[in-house]
């Protein structure tokens, strides 16, 4: 029989790198993976060589794959993943790393995230997402993710009778946590006037409601907990819940697949959502942090506007406490991992907190992303 020690999957160590608006001749995605990698194992205080687990989720790493990274890294591990599920990748790598510690498959597991877009990389992307994007959407002329969701946010504003400054309630407040984190993109302040006067991009999304593409890699290192009572991090994996798919795509993309997993996930974790310090939701646009709010229970489907107000002036629960990507930035799949790395920073800085939730969302199959999941981190004081 294994201990309860021994059962608990722990964060160990973290890396990030800076996010890079336009990467020079001289960066590289594999330099950028090395000083992500090279940080969270000073984090953990672990060697390289402690690694026998790794995964890996990037759009731009094609040709190669996680064993072509591991044979360059000098990895040798006994379990390998390549996460493909984008903006839930991070969550998703972790619910698999999680399953193989505790049938001891690894001990230390190594994910990994992030791209590097050159010039002309991201529009290849997003007309070659997927083949619905490249055979149907982009011949009609529909190129990349806004013009489908400003059709979503219009759905939602129509829905639950949303304005414009609702949305611009959650990009100033995202911006006034940037304002304080030095690895923000942009920290200046933002006001209402200065959001509602933005360039627009796709009616009704303007400038500041677009996630803006960076490059960027991030690291993380979780595994078994140890007796070693002055490691320094104490962060326990606690429940992790996905839901791919949930509405066969059949449904209008204002609700996720969060909507089906929330109830029974608070029954299960024994909480309420008050209690929650810490709130990471995927921020590619603010439609779908609302989207989120309201599946989770945050923010009421009924008096929506209000509720979300009450939330953003009232709530203990810090939502996207880095300023989220919408001022980070999305270095592409590493999007997936940065809510993770979010909380873990809030948990270990704030004695004072205990709980921390994180979301992922992703993969736009047709009309708006399949692929939901959470995860609860607990800080074991």
């Amino acid at each position: 029989m294994s201990s309860d020690k021994e059962d608990t999957v722990v964060i160990k160590g973290w890396g990030q790198t800076r996010y890079i608006r336009k990467p020079s001749e001289t960066d590289s995605l594999f330099d950028l993976f090395a000083e992500a990698i090279s940080a969270a194992l000073v984090d953990s205080d672990l060697k390289l060589s402690d690694i026998d687990g790794f995964a890996v989720s990037s759009f731009t790493l094609k040709p190669d794959r996680a064993i072509d990274l591991a044979v360059k890294f000098n990895l040798k591990v006994n379990w390998i993943m390549d996460g493909t599920t984008g903006g839930a990748s991070g969550i998703d790598m972790l619910q698999h790393a999680a399953s193989a510690i505790k049938d001891k498959t690894a001990k230390n597991i190594l994910l990994l995230s992030g791209d590097l877009f050159r010039e002309g990389q991201f529009a290849d992307l997003v007309l070659n997402y997927n083949t619905n994007t490249r055979d149907h959407l982009a011949p009609s002329g529909i190129i990349g993710p806004n013009p489908l969701f400003a059709l979503l946010t219009s759905l939602q504003m129509d829905k639950y009778h949303l304005t414009k400054e609702d949305y611009g309630s959650i990009v100033i407040a995202q911006r006034k946590h940037a304002n304080s984190n030095p690895k923000a993109l942009y920290r200046e302040l933002l006001t209402m006037p200065d959001y509602l006067a933005a360039p627009m991009i796709s009616t009704p999304l303007g400038l500041y409601d677009c996630v803006p593409v960076v490059s960027g890699a991030s690291a993380m290192i979780v595994g078994t907990a140890t007796a070693d009572k002055s490691a320094k991090n104490n962060l326990q994996v606690k429940k992790i819940r996905a839901n791919h798919n949930y509405d066969l795509h059949n449904g209008d993309g204002t609700s996720t697949g969060l909507s089906e997993l929330a109830p029974e996930f608070w029954n299960e974790v024994n909480l309420n959502p008050e209690e929650v310090n810490y709130l990471a939701l995927y921020d590619d646009y603010p439609a779908i942090v609302v989207a989120q709010l309201m599946d989770l229970g945050f923010v009421s489907r009924e008096n929506s506007s209000a509720s979300l107000q009450s939330f953003l002036d009232t709530s203990k629960t810090q939502l996207n406490s880095s300023g989220g990507q919408l001022t980070c930035g999305q270095n592409g799949a590493g999007g997936g991992m940065h809510g993770l790395i979010e909380i873990c920073e809030g948990l270990r800085n704030n004695p004072d907190a205990q709980y921390g939730i994180a979301c992922g969302y992703g993969m736009v199959t047709y009309r708006y992303g399949s692929c939901s999941n959470l995860v609860l981190i607990e800080a074991s004081r």
